[in-house]
């Protein structure tokens, strides 16, 4: 009887819950704190990695229970840092100087390929901005779709499910997503899967849109993306000079992930292509390393800037940790010292 009465009890009061707890939304008390950490702990100094350079870094807490899994990155002029979690969740800031947030801002995708109540309906892993009108579109996993959303992530303006997708398995789907520029590459947008090959292929599918992703999904071709040995794609962007850069991670017992940056050059991308990028930089033990899952490039006073930022997969035994490196220019003396 008390059995009944429970199962009752929760129909009457979450008439939609079907069996699954419902993915935590983000509160309205926007809280976030930032605590700076180094790229070698041991050695403090120290502040290059391969080809990039250590501009600081800092691992971000909450109080809120939705806090953290950030799956996506974007970082816009005056450091407006806006993060996407693998459940839809939404965190905005700006970062000064001095790495404190401000400005904190808390949502949730308005829209997405299911209910919410869980997981598998919002495994939101990839974002990107298109720099025609700066709307955003994230890329899921499971359904294997991309929405599009406005510059604000507030209402949904369109959703497609790319023919060339619809095989990818359930959770290896667009864990990496790039718009692309006009210049040199004429527009469009990339996606990588994370784990699987095209059938009878080998590497990691990927597919290159030659128009909008949403808008004409199917216009496109396939292309083969080979990662660094025992790796998997978790993100990539566009560089200022047109390369795309690939961030891979490798997780290894006892706990432990190894994240390689590799660069690949605009002609590299082609029908049918196999492509392996030119690695510059591996953050590892003894280096600050975590399951980085989003990286964003920016400019500042000329030079590259990288961003990378870790899914905790709100474990206690993760972090959620947000990284800055100078890139150094091919060829700049030192650029491959690790």
């Amino acid at each position: 009887m008390r059995v009944v009465l429970s199962c009752l009890l929760m129909l009457l009061f979450v008439p939609d819950w079907m069996g699954e707890p419902r993915l935590p939304l983000m509160g309205k008390r926007a809280v976030v704190r930032a605590a700076p950490i180094a790229l070698d702990a041991a050695h403090p100094a120290r502040s290059r990695v391969g080809a990039l350079v250590w501009l600081g870094g800092v691992r971000l807490t909450s109080p809120d229970r939705a806090f953290g899994g950030f799956s996506a990155l974007h970082v816009a002029r005056g450091h407006r840092v806006t993060l996407l979690s693998d459940g839809g969740n939404i965190v905005q800031f700006t970062l000064g100087p001095d790495w404190r947030p401000r400005a904190i801002a808390f949502g949730d995708l308005p829209a997405g390929p299911g209910t919410g109540w869980a997981k598998v309906d919002r495994d939101s892993e990839s974002m990107g901005v298109d720099p025609r009108d700066g709307s955003v579109v994230a890329g899921f996993e499971n359904s294997n779709m991309l929405w599009r959303y406005t510059p604000d992530l507030r209402r949904a303006l369109g959703a497609a499910a790319p023919r060339a997708m619809a095989g990818w398995p359930g959770n290896e789907g667009a864990e990496s997503f790039t718009f692309l520029p006009r210049a040199g590459w004429g527009g469009g947008a990339i996606a990588i899967g994370e784990q699987a090959p095209w059938p009878g292929g080998t590497g990691r599918a990927a597919f290159r849109f030659t128009g909008d992703p949403v808008r004409e999904p199917n216009r496109g071709y396939r292309f083969s993306y080979i990662p660094p040995a025992r790796s998997d794609p978790s993100d990539m962007t566009v560089l200022p000079d047109g390369r795309l850069i690939v961030l891979n991670r490798r997780f290894t017992l006892p706990f432990t992930f190894t994240n390689t940056l590799v660069v690949i050059d605009r002609g590299a991308i082609r029908p049918g292509a196999v492509v392996r990028g030119r690695e510059i930089a591996t953050l590892a033990p003894p280096l600050v390393h975590e399951n980085f899952e989003g990286i964003a490039a920016t400019r500042e006073g000329g030079r590259t800037i990288l961003w990378l930022v870790s899914d905790d997969n709100q474990s206690v035994l993760q972090r959620s940790l947000l990284l800055k490196f100078r890139l150094d220019a091919p060829g700049t003396p030192g650029s491959a010292r690790p």
